[in-house]
């Protein structure tokens, strides 16, 4: 276990305020890195991606609905294994509320994984 120290008041008040400045400017980086990835050019998809899913087979345009934007989550679950990613797991839990607000802004969310479907309707049930 890591042993933390214990200061007065007035010191660990400097401490915050030093890891603040440094919080501050990370905001800042990220929020560039941000604009920066969305100003990045788009590029034509140009293979044909098919995801067979409890509906039957879909084609990548298909995911969208009729959303104009993808959000796409990696639910980590190699077909050898017996179950899926646990964080992966705990984050399919909360889904459903999550859901409704992205659709709400034009966005259509689906799980892809690598497991087969019969393997992960069996784990989702």
């Amino acid at each position: 276990m890591n042993v933390q120290n214990v200061v007065s008041d007035t010191d660990w008040l400097v401490a915050r305020k030093e890891l603040l400045a440094k919080e501050k400017e990370f905001s800042r980086q990220r929020a560039e890195m941000t604009r920066l990835r969305q100003q990045l050019p788009w590029r034509r998809v140009v293979p044909t991606y098919e995801f067979d899913g409890i509906y039957g087979q879909r084609s990548l345009l298909d995911l969208f609905g009729t959303c104009s934007q993808l959000l796409i989550y990696h639910f980590m679950f190699d077909p050898d294994w017996k179950e899926g990613c646990k964080i992966c797991s705990m984050c399919a839990d909360h889904y459903d509320p999550l859901v409704i607000h992205l659709e709400a802004r034009d966005v259509a969310m689906v799980t892809v994984s690598r497991a087969p479907i019969e393997t992960l309707e069996a784990y989702r049930q």
